[in-house]
């Protein structure tokens, strides 16, 4: 692995994978399992550190030391060790892949454009965990009072930092126009393999609830 072969990856290609392993380690961190503390821990800080290092990669690609902290977390990120202990997601995966088949697109810009949607649509499964992501990860200050609003500015400030990246937050700013009621369905159709398989494990999603995403990602 030599950081220095990434010094010509295009901004927009080093946004999307670096969205593309921020949503690895997230396939991971959004679960039901709270007693991986140390896990956790671990995930947090890759994301806290990839998240840092994209922003003075994008100002200077050939910065060879946050080039090599990104390629570092992406090889965290990938190769399972933040899934240990945990029953894993996979939806937002699985819902950007029909993105991608059906209009081309990258797939980390992809994932950015499905993940704000999929996120309220199941932070009620682990409110808790959406609520230590705002905080530890977004830098949201804890609103004791409402966990709802702290996890929602988490949301929020995570589509702030794709935007700050050049990736989008809906499918209409991925593929520039608005994806019709057809398009949709035709997803569903696809992501469910003709209605007979579910994905996810935060919360698990029958072809209604993928439909409901798409619709809520549209823009």
């Amino acid at each position: 692995m030599n950081p220095c072969r990434t010094f010509t990856l295009p901004p927009y290609q080093t946004a999307a994978g670096v969205t593309d392993m921020m949503i690895h380690i997230f396939e991971r961190y959004f679960t039901k399992d709270d007693d991986m503390d140390l896990t956790t821990d671990l995930a947090e800080a890759t994301i806290r550190r990839i998240k840092t290092a994209v922003f003075d990669v994008l100002k200077n690609p050939n910065d060879y030391r946050q080039r090599a902290q990104i390629m570092w977390g992406g090889s965290v990120a990938h190769w399972g060790l933040l899934g240990k202990g945990v029953e894993e997601d996979w939806a937002t995966h699985q819902l950007e892949h029909e993105l991608s088949g059906m209009f081309d697109v990258t797939h980390g810009a992809g994932l950015a454009a499905i993940w704000p949607s999929w996120a309220r649509y199941v932070m009620h499964e682990n409110l808790s965990r959406f609520v230590r992501f705002a905080v530890n990860v977004m830098d949201v200050p804890n609103d004791f009072t409402d966990s709802e609003a702290t996890a929602l500015k988490g949301i929020e400030a995570m589509e702030c930092f794709y935007h700050a990246i050049g990736m989008p937050i809906n499918i209409k700013e991925l593929i520039g126009r608005d994806i019709t009621d057809d398009e949709i369905r035709e997803m569903t159709r696809k992501c469910s393999h003709d209605y007979t398989a579910t994905c996810g494990g935060l919360k698990v999603l029958k072809a209604a609830d993928m439909e409901n995403i798409y619709k809520m990602a549209r823009g």
